[in-house]
């Protein structure tokens, strides 16, 4: 069962209902009493720790003094993100960098996407880092974990999902596409991109133009870019 810590993402877990065991360190401060309190509308046994035991569980990371022990109930499979109509989903084509996952998770969450596909050998889904930079995003957004990312993308078509694929020499730009009805917004790592066989499964491959000196952004921004002007499509397209 993986840990989460820090004040805020432990806040949201409890919320969400995802925490099976809390341990905060020493006697609780201010800053933990709203934790506590939490944990005890939601029935979670608060166990105290000294600190130099909450450091051992989470590696020296930054905790707040509070870590929770975590069982995802927003785990999901592509067909029920698939359901309803017009989703939106995120797919991740090799984005291991915990803060990454973790910043595309919270940028997801605030565009109000169906859910993120991630794949789940080598997925830095389950670490610590990705509860806390996504701000408590990881605990309400769906997340559905798959062998091999291709094929994903090959299954969410026949389920009437159209790919756009994020590619920086891509000729189209990511405005230039209609991204108001059933579409994957398809991601790959920093540096080494979509990977080709994601790409040649892409049914679109667009780009977001360059001004300046850099030649890419972060996957981060790249993702909150084409998740929000599929978000301005789509109100515009329902007003």
């Amino acid at each position: 069962m993986p840990h989460i810590y820090g004040v805020h993402p432990v806040l949201e877990a409890l919320r969400s209902g995802t925490v099976r065991r809390l341990r905060v360190a020493g006697r609780a401060g201010e800053r933990l009493r709203e934790v506590i309190d939490a944990a005890a509308a939601a029935g979670i046994r608060v166990e105290r720790l000294p600190p130099e035991a909450i450091d051992r569980l989470v590696k020296g990371a930054t905790h707040q003094g509070v870590v929770a022990d975590v069982e995802s109930e927003r785990s999901v499979g592509l067909r029920e993100l698939a359901e309803g109509p017009a989703p939106l989903i995120v797919v991740l084509d090799g984005i291991e960098d915990p803060h990454n996952l973790g910043a595309i998770l919270r940028t997801a969450d605030a565009a109000g996407v169906s859910g993120v596909v991630v794949q789940s050998r080598r997925s830095a889904l389950h670490a610590g880092t990705v509860a806390k930079t996504s701000a408590g995003a990881l605990s309400h957004v769906r997340v559905a974990e798959v062998v091999n990312i291709a094929r994903a993308v090959e299954e969410l078509k026949e389920l009437g999902v159209w790919s756009v694929g994020l590619a920086g020499e891509a000729g189209q730009a990511y405005d230039e596409v209609d991204l108001t009805g059933s579409i994957a917004l398809v991601m790959g790592a920093e540096g080494a991109g979509l990977r080709r066989l994601v790409r040649e499964k892409c049914d679109f491959l667009v780009s977001i133009p360059m001004a300046g000196h850099v030649g890419s952004l972060n996957v981060s921004v790249a993702a909150g870019i084409a998740l929000f002007e599929a978000v301005r499509q789509r109100r515009k397209g329902a007003g």
